[in-house]
């Protein structure tokens, strides 16, 4: 199956971004080493791909949240089904199915978006000057030689930190220069791909479901570790739109869950009623979900009761109480 259309669709966005932002008037040749023309253009790619993508985001949610109602059922589930993992995994269909959960819809924005990180994958690999076909995917010769002296703080956007002598030279590019950027925005690109999963994981808890405390797993530490090695062969410009791509998402997350917070699962408890405290303290705030706990309200200290008088009886009076003390004589 070709992906020339992924190709084009990709290379049409970015000339389109490239060519609104010149138009603007935002430099095309370097400023501080940075063609800020073409990583605009790439940040851009971005925010066009995540507007497009937002209902399939507002599934997801729905979906988690759909997920963690059930929680109660599932724990039901394992323990009446301990042991027997086939009708335990038989029967957890069967509910997700007529509750209408996708255990797998937490991951579908991250798959739709693997084949935009493919073509933008693929078209930067093609920056090469020496590359004799410069008009692909709709490229014209300017924009392509424009595009392949792009750099980031001099460093080539279609540079790795894993280039070659020879890929380097026609570049143009310094190979230490190369390697710091490439390097420095790996890890960024690390740390940032750990706190999206992190950030979701505080807000919502861990899953009860054994299949789905599996996929937070790999989420939250799988990928993250797969990138240590991986993002030596992405060219710069992939790194950045990975990069923004995550920054996005724990600015888009955060929103969502503030307008739309967790749903409050009571918990079984056998403490006495006196002792009993159902209403935990929230969390105030927090990027990642590490805001101060709220401090319960000071509750007030009772006045001791004292016992009225009796319907009938006759008020007594303290001698004592407002009387002025006798003199000696």
């Amino acid at each position: 199956m070709s992906l020339d259309w992924i190709y084009y669709a990709i290379s049409w966005i970015l000339l389109t971004w490239h060519s609104a932002w010149d138009a603007i008037g935002v430099p095309v040749g370097a400023v501080i080493g940075t063609n800020f023309a073409w990583i605009l253009a790439i940040v851009f790619l971005v925010v066009t791909v995540r507007v497009i993508l937002f209902p399939v985001f507002v599934k997801q949610i729905k979906s988690q949240r759909a997920m963690q109602a059930l929680q109660p059922k599932v724990k039901e589930l394992q323990e009446k089904h301990k042991g027997d993992r086939e009708t335990l995994q038989k029967e957890m269909m069967e509910l997700y199915k007529k509750e209408k959960a996708n255990p797998l819809m937490g991951c579908l924005p991250m798959f739709l978006q693997i084949p935009v990180f493919l073509g933008l994958f693929h078209v930067l690999r093609r920056l090469d000057p020496d590359k004799q076909n410069k008009t692909l995917y709709g490229w014209t010769a300017d924009q392509f030689q424009s595009a392949s002296q792009a750099k980031l703080f001099t460093a080539p956007i279609a540079g790795k930190f894993g280039s070659t002598a020879d890929e380097l030279a026609s570049l143009g590019a310094n190979g230490t220069t190369v390697k710091v950027i490439a390097g420095v925005l790996v890890l960024v690109m690390i740390a940032t791909t750990y706190l999206t999963s992190r950030q979701m994981i505080l807000k919502t808890g861990w899953a009860e479901d054994p299949q789905q405390r599996m996929i937070q797993r790999l989420m939250l530490y799988g990928i993250p570790a797969s990138l240590l090695i991986s993002g030596a062969i992405f060219p710069i410009g992939v790194i950045i739109y990975w990069v923004t791509n995550n920054l996005f998402t724990l600015g888009q997350q955060q929103w969502v869950l503030r307008k739309f917070p967790p749903p409050v699962t009571a918990k079984k408890t056998t403490a006495p009623a006196a002792s009993r405290n159902p209403v935990q303290p929230a969390k105030a705030g927090g990027l990642f979900g590490r805001g101060k706990t709220a401090p319960p309200a000071p509750v007030k200290a009772a006045a001791p009761k004292v016992a009225g008088p009796k319907p009938g009886a006759k008020p007594t009076n303290n001698p004592k109480k407002g009387r002025p003390a006798k003199r000696q004589g």
